[in-house]
C-alpha cells in the first residue's frame, strides 16, 4: 500500500499546488494526509515484522518473550551503548536497562518459586532451593533483610503485582522485570489512599504491592487493611521499614543480570492482559483497564507516528501510572530507540534549563504544563534551546498560540486517545485547536465515526431502522470506533457490568460492534476534529479525570450533609474544569469547614477535591425559563 501511495503523491503534486491557490475544504490537506498515511503504513509493517520475528525466535532466548522483553533485548544488541534514560545525575544505556530489568525479573521469579538454570530449564521450588546464601546477598546489597521475609512471598505465574511508585528508573526496571517474569503489573496512582487504594488493589486482584519508602508514613493507617487482604508488601528502597515490609531492591541488587528465558513471558495470545492502568469510572471509583500485549506493541509506534527518530532526546515529566507517561512516553521511546529525560515531577522554572543541559528535542506535554510555562517570567534559556516538537493532548487554542509565539519555532502535535480505547487521532498538520483529522485516508488506517446522540444522557440517536446516524460538519457527535481483532476492546478487571455502555451494537449495520469513547467531538468542513465535551458524570482537572459520583459518595458520608451534587466548572486561565460541590445541610447541622476539609483530604486525592462550595436551601426551586431549557438541551446545565 505504501509503495502505491508514494507514486500517487508525486502524480498529485501539480494538483496540490493549484489547490493551495483554490483552497477546497478537504482536499487542500491531501498532501499532509497522504504523507501521514504512508508513515502509518510503514509503522504497521515494521511492527508486524517485529511480531513475526519474535514468534519465530528461540523460546529460550529473550527475543522469544513478550513485546517488552524482545524489544529491550533487541535494543541492547543493536544500540547497547546509546543512552536510554537520564534521571537527575544518573544515566543508563540500553545495555544497562536490559541488565537492570533482568535482575528485577530474577527477583520476581524467585517470588514465583522459579529456580532457572543456564539451559533454561524451569524448576518449581517450595523452599530456598539453589538460592544463594542470604549473607552473600545482603553483603552485595548492603541490606539487613531477614532471610525469609521476601522468599515467603510466592506468586503464581500471571499474578498481579501493584506498583505505588513515583516516576524513577526503579519504576521502569520493576515494570520491565515483571513483564519478563510473566507477571502482570498494576500501575496505582500515587495519590490514592484509604478506600480508593484498597478498591483498586481488589479490582485487579493484586497479590503484592511494591511501594516507595516515602509513602509509608501516609500509608500507615492502611497497612492493617493491606495485610488483611493477604498482600505481600515490599518497599522499593532502604528506609526505616515496618516489620514485614522488606526492601525488595536489596533482593534485586543481588541477582544475576543475565538474560531471562523468553518462554516465561511469551503470551498465548497478543490480546492477553499485560498490565492494568486505572482510569476514572463514570459511575464511581477507578476502574482497572486491561492493557494487552498487542496495545503495548502498538504503542511502540507512537513517536514514529509523531515524526520523532532515534537520535531525539525526549523530555518526560508525566506520571508513569498514566498511559501517556508509560505507554506513549516510555514504550514509544523504546519503539524508536531514542533517549528519554525522565522527571519525577514537573518544574516550570527549571524546564528550559533542563532542555538546554540535556539537548532536548522533543517535549511530551499535557495542556496544563504548557500553561505553566507561558505563565513563567521570561528567561534566556527559553529562546536558546533545541526543542523542535511538542507532543501531547489537552492544549487549549489560546495557550497553543502563546506557547508557539514565545518559545518557537517548534511544531505542536496534538493527539487524542483513551487508556482503554481502540482509537487515536493525530493533528499532524499543526492546525491550532484541532486534535486530529477525519480524512478518508486517516479513517482507512484508523477507522472511527461521529454519531448523533442525546447530549443529556449520552445515548446514541437511532433512525427508524435502529441504526445510528452520522453527524454533519459542525455538529457535535459521539466518537465511536469499530471493534476488531486489530482494534479490540478488552474492558476492565472485574465484572462485565463495568463495561456497560462502552460497546454499541448494530451501529451502522446488523451485527457490527463499536467502542463508545463517551466523548463529543466536532468535525469542521475541512476535516479537522475538535474536542467539544465529555458525556457522563466526569470532568478533567489537573490532567486527571474526576468522577463526580465518587466525590459525591465521599461527601455524602458526612452526617451534616443532606444532599450533594458535584460537577465541573470552567475557570478562566485554567485547563479543564474545577470541582464544584453544591451542598444542602441536614437540619439542625451547621457547616463545619474544618471537618469537611479533614474528611475530603483523608478520602480523596488532591485533584478530585472540590475547589468550590455552593450552599443551597433544601428544596430550592428554579423556574424552567427558555434560557435554562436551551442550556439543558446542549448540556451546559444539568439537573
Amino acid at each position: 500500500m505504501a509503495a502505491l501511495l508514494l507514486p500517487l503523491l508525486l502524480l498529485l503534486l501539480p494538483l496540490l499546488l493549484l489547490l493551495k491557490l483554490h483552497p477546497w475544504p478537504q482536499l487542500r490537506w491531501l498532501a499532509a494526509d497522504l504523507a501521514f498515511t504512508v508513515r502509518a503504513l510503514r509503522c504497521k509493517r515494521a511492527l508486524h515484522a517485529r511480531a513475526l520475528a519474535a514468534a519465530a525466535a528461540d523460546r529460550k532466548s529473550p527475543e522469544g518473550g513478550c513485546s517488552l522483553a524482545w524489544r529491550l533485548a533487541q535494543l541492547a544488541r543493536e544500540r547497547g551503548e546509546h543512552t536510554f534514560l537520564i534521571h537527575g545525575a544518573r544515566r543508563f544505556s540500553y545495555v544497562q536497562a536490559e541488565r537492570e530489568s533482568n535482575r528485577a525479573a530474577r527477583a520476581f521469579l524467585r517470588a514465583r518459586g522459579w529456580e532457572g538454570e543456564p539451559g533454561g530449564r524451569e524448576a518449581q521450588s517450595a523452599g530456598e532451593g539453589a538460592r544463594p546464601a542470604q549473607g552473600a546477598r545482603d553483603a552485595a546489597a548492603g541490606s539487613s533483610v531477614a532471610p525469609t521475609e521476601c522468599s515467603v512471598a510466592r506468586l503464581a505465574p500471571g499474578a498481579t503485582v501493584a506498583l505505588l511508585l513515583p516516576a524513577s528508573p526503579e519504576f521502569l526496571w520493576l515494570w520491565f522485570g515483571l513483564a519478563k517474569a510473566g507477571l502482570r503489573t498494576a500501575f496505582v496512582p500515587t495519590a490514592l489512599r484509604r478506600g480508593p487504594l484498597l478498591h483498586c488493589l481488589r479490582t485487579c486482584a493484586a497479590r503484592a504491592l511494591l511501594l516507595a519508602p516515602e509513602f509509608l508514613e501516609s500509608l500507615e493507617p492502611d497497612l492493617p487493611a493491606l495485610r488483611a487482604m493477604g498482600l505481600h508488601l515490599w518497599a522499593a528502597g532502604p528506609a526505616s521499614l515496618p516489620a514485614g515490609v522488606p526492601n525488595f531492591l536489596a533482593e534485586v541488587a543481588s541477582e544475576a543480570d543475565g538474560p531471562v528465558p523468553g518462554y516465561l513471558s511469551a503470551p498465548e495470545s497478543m490480546t492477553d492482559t499485560s498490565l492494568y492502568i486505572f482510569t476514572s469510572g463514570t459511575t464511581g471509583l477507578p476502574k482497572a483497564a486491561r492493557i494487552s500485549h498487542l496495545k503495548i506493541l502498538q504503542c511502540q509506534a507512537f513517536y514514529q507516528l509523531c515524526g520523532a527518530h532515534q537520535e531525539d532526546i525526549i523530555y518526560l515529566a508525566l506520571p508513569l501510572y498514566h498511559m501517556s507517561g508509560s505507554l506513549l512516553g516510555i514504550v514509544g521511546c523504546l519503539g524508536i530507540g531514542a533517549t528519554v529525560v525522565l522527571k519525577s515531577r514537573f518544574s516550570a522554572g527549571q524546564f528550559w534549563e533542563d532542555c538546554q543541559r540535556h539537548k532536548v528535542t522533543v517535549f511530551q506535554y499535557i495542556g496544563e504544563l504548557c500553561r505553566y510555562l507561558v505563565n513563567q517570567p521570561p528567561t534566556p534559556a527559553e529562546r536558546d534551546h533545541q526543542v523542535r516538537l511538542a507532543v501531547g493532548s489537552g492544549l487549549r487554542p489560546d495557550t497553543w498560540e502563546r506557547f508557539v509565539r514565545r518559545f518557537g519555532p517548534l511544531q505542536v502535535l496534538e493527539t487524542y486517545g483513551l487508556t482503554e480505547g481502540n482509537v487515536a487521532t493525530f493533528n499532524y498538520t499543526g492546525q491550532r485547536g484541532a486534535i486530529g483529522r477525519a480524512s478518508w485516508l486517516y479513517k482507512y488506517i484508523f477507522p472511527f465515526s461521529l454519531i448523533r446522540c442525546d447530549v443529556a444522557t449520552g445515548e446514541p440517536t437511532r433512525d427508524a431502522q435502529g441504526h445510528c446516524v452520522a453527524t454533519s460538519p459542525g455538529e457535535p457527535g459521539l466518537l465511536v470506533a469499530p471493534v476488531s481483532p486489530q482494534s479490540p476492546f478488552l474492558g476492565y478487571a472485574g465484572g462485565p457490568e463495568l463495561a456497560q455502555g462502552k460497546l454499541l451494537h448494530d451501529v451502522f449495520r446488523p451485527g457490527d460492534v463499536f467502542f463508545n469513547t463517551g466523548d463529543l467531538l466536532v468535525c469542521d468542513n475541512q476535516g479537522f476534529l475538535r474536542f467539544h465535551d465529555r458525556t457522563g458524570d466526569t470532568f478533567r482537572w489537573k490532567g486527571e479525570n474526576v468522577a463526580t459520583t465518587e466525590v459525591a459518595e465521599v461527601l455524602e458520608a458526612l452526617d451534616s450533609l443532606q444532599e450533594v451534587n458535584v460537577y465541573g466548572v470552567t475557570v478562566p486561565g485554567h485547563e479543564g474544569r474545577a470541582g464544584m460541590a453544591a451542598l444542602v445541610l441536614r437540619p439542625p447541622h451547621a457547616l463545619d469547614l474544618v471537618q469537611l476539609y479533614t474528611h475530603v483530604s483523608e478520602h480523596l486525592p488532591p485533584y478530585a477535591r472540590p475547589r468550590f462550595l455552593r450552599l443551597q436551601a433544601a428544596g430550592a426551586y428554579l423556574p424552567l425559563t427558555p434560557a435554562r431549557y436551551e442550556a439543558l438541551l446542549v448540556g451546559e446545565l444539568r439537573i
